[in-house]
């Protein structure tokens, strides 16, 4: 498992993309393209919109409080354990998986936040991570070599757990 240092969490609070205001306003942007959700509020928004992922990873939970609207997809579930600021080696093999095999939707048990980060460097260039920005709206992480790249030096700063 890697765990995020205290002194590294800030850069994971600008946007890892483009921010828009609201859902709707980036839908055009992406028309097309193969979509992947991080967050239950983007998933069911998206799905509102009618979109479908190819892949959903949400955790239940909103800005900390339970989320009731998990999308009730008939896409194939898999479950994995992730707790806050960390990645697990669990998470990450679902993720591969998952790409590999859509629509899949990836219930995780402690916190998805971070998911974006190795989702970004195994999903085809060309496609489109969406995820929330809280109180700011949604980002939209175009995938191209530059954004794997800049993905490779956030994951960077990840050091192994010592549980």
């Amino acid at each position: 498992m890697l765990r995020l240092p205290e002194e590294h969490r800030k850069r994971f609070k600008e946007p890892f993309g483009e921010l828009f205001p609201e859902l709707e306003d980036a839908l055009p942007t992406i028309e097309g393209k193969t979509v992947y959700t991080v967050g239950d509020v983007v998933t069911h928004n998206f799905l509102a919109a009618g979109g479908t992922p190819a892949v959903a990873v949400i955790d239940g939970y909103t800005m900390r409080s339970p989320y009731g609207k998990t999308p009730l997809l008939l896409f194939r579930r898999v479950q994995v354990k992730n707790p806050a600021g960390a990645l697990t080696e669990e998470l990450r093999e679902a993720l591969e998986e998952a790409v590999l095999d859509p629509p899949t939707l990836v219930q995780v048990e402690g916190e998805e936040d971070l998911a974006v980060i190795p989702l970004a460097l195994i999903v085809p260039d060309g496609s489109v991570i969406l995820y929330g920005q809280p109180g700011e709206g949604v980002v939209v992480c175009r995938v191209t070599p530059d954004l794997k790249n800049a993905a490779k030096d956030l994951l960077s700063l990840f050091v192994p757990a010592s549980d």
